[in-house]
Formats: C-alpha cells, sequence, structure tokens
C-alpha cells in the first residue's frame, strides 16, 4: 500500500462529512487479529478502483511514526484508543462507494466508531481463535502475548463484531473474500440506493461457496432482491406448492415458464412429486444453463434440490424458504432428497444452491401449527450450539431475525467443516432418528416434521441420561403446544423404522446424544432395551 497517497495521508478531523457529503457505501472489514482484514481491503480495493485501500493500523503507524506496539509501550492502550478511534472516525465520514477500509481488531470498541459504520457496509471476517492465536501469537502484537488474555479478548470482543456486521464472511482465505466479493458489493449497492437492512452470510463448503441474504422485506413487493442468479443467459423456473405459490409467487422476479405448483404435505416429498417436476421442467423447455427456485418450506426445498441436482445432471438451485424449517435449518448446506414407504430421505444427492434468501416476513402468513413445529428446528440448532442462542431458546423467547440468523449461521459453519457427513456433520441429526421413525410409522401423515423430531429430541435427552434437560425441554415444547407424548403408533414399527435407518451401519444405528448444551457427541450407539424404553415412554406420554 502507498500510505502517503490519496485521502489516506491526511484524515479529515473526526466527525467531519456529517451531512451533505457525508462519507456512505464503502466496504469495512473488521474482525479479530489473524482474520486477513488488511488482505481482503485490498482485494476489494484493486478489484473496484485499483486504488490503495484504507488501513487503519498503517495510518497510524505513519501518524506516531514508528509500530503500534512501541505506540502501547510509550503511551499506554487507552491513548493508543483515542487516536484510534479519532482516525478511524474521520476515515468512515470520507470513505465512499468503491473505496475498501481494514480496521483495527479493537476498534469496534468504540461506540463512535460503532456509530460510524452504520453508513457503511460492515463486513466480519471470521476466524477461530486457533487461526488467530497461529496467525498473531508468534507476532509482536502488544495483546497477543498470553493465551489465556488473548482467548478472553477474542470472546469479550465477539458479540461486538458481530453487532455490527452487515456481512459475514470466513477470514483467512483471500480465494474465499475474492469469491465473495461480487455478493459484497450487490449488498453494499442495495444498502445504498434501497437503505435495504439485509445481511450476508458467505455460505462455504468443499463443493461450492454462495450467498445467504437474510432480512425483512427481501421478498415484499417490489422487493429489490430478485431470486438469484442475476444476469447472464440463465433463465428461472419455479418449483413451489399449493398454498405458497399464490401468494409470493409473483416475487422472485421474471419466469420462463409456469410454475411447477405440488400439493402440500410430506407424502408427497416422492418419487411421483420429482418425476411431476422432472417432466414439467423438461416440457418447459429447461436447460443446463437455467436455475431453479424452490420456493417454500422443507418439503418443497428437499424435492426441488433433489430435482435440480438430477435435471440434465445438475443445475443450479436458490432456495427462498418459506417455513421457519426451512428458514432454520433445511434450506442451507444441500442435502436433498426424497421419501420412500420404507423411510424417510431414502432416495436423495448432495447439491450446494446458489443462493439462499431468507425473508422472515414471510413467516407472517405461516399457519400457527407450522410456526410451531419449526421452532423443533430452532431448539434442536440451540442444543447443538450452547451459548447464547441456547440461553435465549432455554428463556423462552420466541423466533426471531437474529434467532434465525444465529441457527443458519450454526448450520453453516458445521456444513464448512464436513460437508458430507463423515463427523462433525452428524450432530445435526440430533433428535432426527427417532423422529423420522415416527414420521415412517405414520405415513407421513400424522405428525409435522417437527412435531416427530421434538419427539425424537426427548428420546435423545433420555438416551443421554439428561433427565433434567429432558424435562426442560418438554416443558419448551408443551407451552408451544408440540406434542410431548406418542399416539397413533406403534412403538414396535417406530422401533423397525429405526432398524432400518439411512445412517445405519454394521454395527447399528448410531445416535446423537447429549453431555450439555454445547456439547452432543456423534456416532454413538445405545443397547436395544436402552432404546426400547425411550421409545415405550413417549408411548406412555413420558
Amino acid at each position: 500500500m502507498n500510505a502517503s497517497a490519496g485521502p489516506s495521508a491526511e484524515p479529515a478531523p473526526a466527525g467531519a462529512g456529517a451531512g451533505a457529503g457525508a462519507g456512505r457505501g464503502a466496504l469495512v472489514f473488521v474482525g479479530f487479529m489473524g482474520a486477513g482484514k488488511s488482505s481482503a481491503a485490498r482485494i476489494a480495493a484493486a478489484a473496484a478502483s485499483g486504488r490503495d485501500p484504507l488501513d487503519s493500523d498503517r495510518l497510524l503507524e505513519q501518524r506516531f511514526g514508528h509500530p503500534i506496539e512501541v505506540e502501547f509501550e510509550r503511551a499506554g492502550e487507552a491513548a493508543f484508543r483515542a487516536a484510534e478511534e479519532e482516525l478511524v472516525c474521520s476515515l468512515l465520514a470520507r470513505a465512499g462507494p468503491g473505496e475498501a477500509i481494514s480496521l483495527g481488531g479493537g476498534a469496534v470498541g468504540s461506540e463512535r466508531v460503532r456509530q460510524a459504520l452504520g453508513s457503511h457496509t460492515t463486513v466480519l471476517l471470521e476466524v477461530t481463535v486457533e487461526l488467530a492465536w497461529e496467525r498473531a501469537g508468534h507476532k509482536r502484537r502488544p495483546l497477543a502475548r498470553d493465551r489465556s488474555e488473548f482467548e478472553r479478548l477474542y470472546e469479550s470482543r465477539r458479540g461486538l463484531y458481530e453487532d455490527v456486521a452487515d456481512a459475514i464472511v470466513p477470514g483467512g482465505d483471500r480465494e474465499v473474500i475474492a469469491r465473495a466479493l461480487p455478493e459484497l458489493r450487490r449488498l453494499a449497492d442495495a444498502r445504498r440506493a434501497e437503505g435495504h437492512g439485509a445481511r450476508l452470510v458467505w455460505a462455504t463448503s468443499a463443493s461450492g461457496d454462495y450467498p445467504v441474504y437474510l432480512g425483512p422485506g427481501l421478498l415484499g413487493p417490489g422487493a429489490p432482491w430478485p431470486a438469484l442468479p442475476a444476469g447472464g443467459a440463465s433463465r428461472r423456473f419455479l418449483v413451489t406448492d399449493e398454498h405458497v405459490g399464490p401468494l409470493y409467487g409473483d416475487r422472485v422476479g421474471p419466469l420462463a415458464a409456469p410454475a411447477v405448483t405440488l400439493p402440500a404435505g410430506e407424502q408427497h416429498k416422492s418419487l411421483e412429486g420429482a418425476g411431476r417436476v422432472w417432466r414439467e421442467l423438461a416440457g418447459a423447455g429447461m436447460t443446463g444453463h437455467d436455475h431453479l427456485v424452490a420456493l417454500g418450506g422443507g418439503v418443497v426445498g428437499d424435492l426441488a434440490g433433489f430435482c435440480a441436482a438430477t435435471y440434465q445432471r445438475g443445475v443450479a438451485v436458490v432456495h427462498v424458504p418459506t417455513s421457519l424449517v426451512a428458514q432454520v435449518d433445511s434450506a442451507y448446506g444441500g442435502k436433498t432428497g426424497i421419501d420412500l414407504p420404507e423411510a424417510k430421505n431414502y432416495v436423495g444427492a448432495y447439491h450446494q444452491p446458489a443462493g439462499v434468501i431468507v425473508d422472515p416476513d414471510l413467516l407472517g402468513t405461516l399457519p400457527a401449527p407450522e410456526l410451531a413445529a419449526g421452532y423443533v428446528e430452532v431448539l434442536k440448532t440451540a442444543l447443538i450450539a450452547g451459548g447464547p442462542l441456547w440461553e435465549r431458546v432455554a428463556e423462552g423467547q420466541q423466533p426471531d431475525e437474529q434467532m434465525i440468523l444465529g441457527c443458519a449461521r450454526t448450520k453453516l459453519q458445521i456444513v464448512a467443516a464436513d460437508e458430507r457427513d463423515a463427523g462433525p456433520r452428524q450432530t445435526l441429526n440430533l433428535g432426527h432418528t427417532v423422529g423420522h421413525a415416527i414420521e415412517t410409522a405414520t405415513g407421513y401423515a400424522r405428525y409435522r416434521h417437527g412435531e416427530a423430531v421434538g419427539l425424537g429430541l426427548l428420546a435423545a435427552l433420555r438416551l443421554s441420561g439428561q433427565d433434567e434437560l429432558c424435562d426442560q425441554v418438554r416443558a419448551l415444547l408443551d407451552a408451544r403446544g408440540l406434542p410431548v407424548a406418542l399416539r397413533g403408533a406403534d412403538p414396535e414399527d417406530v422401533l423397525a423404522a429405526v432398524a432400518r435407518d439411512k445412517k445405519r451401519t454394521p454395527e447399528g444405528v448410531p445416535f446423537v446424544l447429549v453431555e450439555r448444551p454445547g456439547a452432543v457427541c456423534p456416532g454413538t450407539l445405545v443397547s436395544e432395551r436402552d432404546l426400547r424404553a425411550a421409545v415405550d415412554e413417549l408411548a406412555a406420554g413420558g
């Protein structure tokens, strides 16, 4: 970087630029030490204009005439933070579209800085504490000399970063930043032009990356976000169901053909349903260069995703989830499938989406029983995540945009580490082994998916020996009118369906058990006696 070039050499006084001509629309990269903020800003600046990025740490060193660690030693941290606040607020007041700024890890500790960020698009580069220490611990950074203090600082700043972030992107990988950059620019342009409050999470996996947009009004009338991908020769085709299509089918952008509209219900997530989608797409002339939009809940997403994975050996699919279960869980991660009479999700494929667009406002038309059933996936994810997400759920708070975002991020982080169920992703099956068996044993007609999984959670907690936690979860389910006892199914049929679970191994069917919220153990075998006791207890009413 040429630190003396452009506006970076002589920053305006703090607060300058307010009102007419105030800075607006820059990409500002924040995050902990070692997240790669300076590199990301260089990539973004070069792609936008070829100008130098604005790096607050480098500019401070230019002002001090010596490295930051020397300033820490001479003046102390408080004096350094005051100088940092003045300079950063000046940069933010003047910066505009096309510019890229990287801030020091502690800059967001200033309330003035956090307020000034509101005029820009703030990108959090997430980095694990292990990678951060690996990158920063061996350097001469004042706050990276003691591992325990370093970890404490990491945890204390995490919430600040998340609060200011308009976009969240995995840090430490320049290629990921380069791939995410077009969507970061799309977000910045929309925020500047439309004043939209959407947030972006960049999803990564072994087979591909994609943007997840989340915000109220994304699918509102005249929405600025037609379903991706935008531009090019790709035409848009739509799969939805008879309930959702009439409500929102006209909000995903122009279609190349009439929507494929299916009957609602799990029983239609079948080979027959897939055949109908394939044939209608073929009849409409869809090609491998076009893309499919899945508009609906988990059933539509699973079925349309499977059809996208297999139609002409694979076409792009964009998920627009309209149910709570889909917005917090099933729209992400690329698992697609259909049911057989013998077992749930027995035929499927991994097929990562080209994008996901989540509008919480769409939940306003969801029937109350469907909303309650979707809550079970929130509860399951909170048990896996622990921490603040579990605390909110345990307090009985209602799902909102922040809770949906927390669930989505939890799942995306797990999938990024394990796309194809080789290890960590198996934790997402918590409650699903017995839950899927209940759905199969009742012909996919008696229980909604979430209702069955809620019963499966109770069984898993009993198998885990977590009686107190099981009682707490039962109370949370009961408070929303969800079933807490197995009715209309023979326990023997449920046990037989468990034995056919698609995850079974020669040794038996593995379960996900819970040590405590935030600590779950996949791949655990349980005895037939204990499993039978847990299912019998459900049938007896707990």
